[in-house]
């Protein structure tokens, strides 16, 4: 079998070595831009770098394991693969033949400034003080990013920002309202386990609405650590609900984030690509 690795940003070839001690596999020195010859491909990384590498992985359709090592590790987490212990564990039975493979959903950001083109995503895109948070944090070293970052950086985001009065256009809503955050997922975390969407499934065909209506910001302060438990669905201000298709937006330009990645401004479309990514697990999950 011939394999392909994937290193992000500032990790080091060392964490591949482990993957390397199965004497059948013929390790590739990088992806080729057109997937000759790879079989399988090995991420290691974090959301981000998955992210940039979604567009070739459709169009591969080779199956995938997500090494978690970045910043932010919410896809893998979604999967069952808390740490690289575990997808070395999904790797070792793989490569004997009793491995699993889940194929999964994306979800799907148009532009309607530049409707041709498609953006992927595989965790939760969002716009408002979501994506004014990410920027700040991606400014921050790697590390802090993933020990603390979004918290770290909330009250500073939330001092100057202003609510904004979005529409949502879906066959479950219609109507505008005022409101801080818009998050849209296709799993049910992200910032490095902020369950913003507790409920949400990687291949339900669904994308997860959040959104945290406009309120007094020392609220809203306080609100936030409830997400880290998926219990702010329930509180006052917090609306959710589900769609295949949703058009977002807002009155005035908004920065959408996905994966924790700059996607493109407002207005957006957001939808499901349904079963687009293959994937290897740990066998029963």
């Amino acid at each position: 079998m011939r394999a392909a690795a994937i290193l992000g940003p500032g990790i080091s070839p060392e964490r591949l070595r482990l993957f390397q001690q199965t004497p059948s596999i013929t390790w590739l020195p990088s992806l080729p831009a057109d997937g000759r010859d790879a079989e399988v491909i090995v991420i290691f990384g974090g959301d981000g770098t998955i992210h940039r590498h979604l567009p070739q992985l459709i169009e591969l359709q080779l199956p995938v394991l997500i090494a978690p090592c970045g910043s932010g590790n919410d896809f893998a987490r979604a999967l069952g693969l808390r740490n690289c212990s575990d997808a070395l564990a999904a790797w070792l039975a793989f490569v004997s033949g009793n491995g699993s493979i889940r194929t999964v959903d994306l979800g799907v950001i148009t532009s309607e400034t530049s409707p041709s083109q498609s953006h992927y995503f595989c965790t939760v895109g969002g716009f408002g003080l979501d994506s004014e948070v990410a920027r700040r944090v991606n400014r921050l070293p790697r590390f802090v990013r993933g020990h603390g970052g979004y918290a770290f950086t909330l009250p500073a985001a939330l001092t100057g920002f202003r609510p904004f009065r979005v529409e949502a256009s879906s066959s479950k809503s219609n109507r505008p309202r005022r409101a801080f955050l818009v998050a849209f997922a296709n799993g049910p975390s992200y910032g490095h386990g902020m369950k913003i969407a507790p409920q949400a499934q990687l291949d339900d065909g669904q994308l997860d609405l959040c959104i945290i209506q406009d309120m007094n910001k020392l609220k809203l302060l306080t609100l936030f650590p409830s997400v880290y438990f998926g219990r702010h669905l329930a509180l006052q201000g917090v609306e959710s609900f589900r769609a295949q298709r949703i058009r977002l937006e807002a009155d005035r330009l908004l920065e959408v984030y996905a994966d924790g990645e700059f996607v493109c401004p407002t207005p957006i479309e957001a939808s499901v690509a349904s079963r687009v990514l293959r994937v290897i697990v740990r066998p029963g999950r």
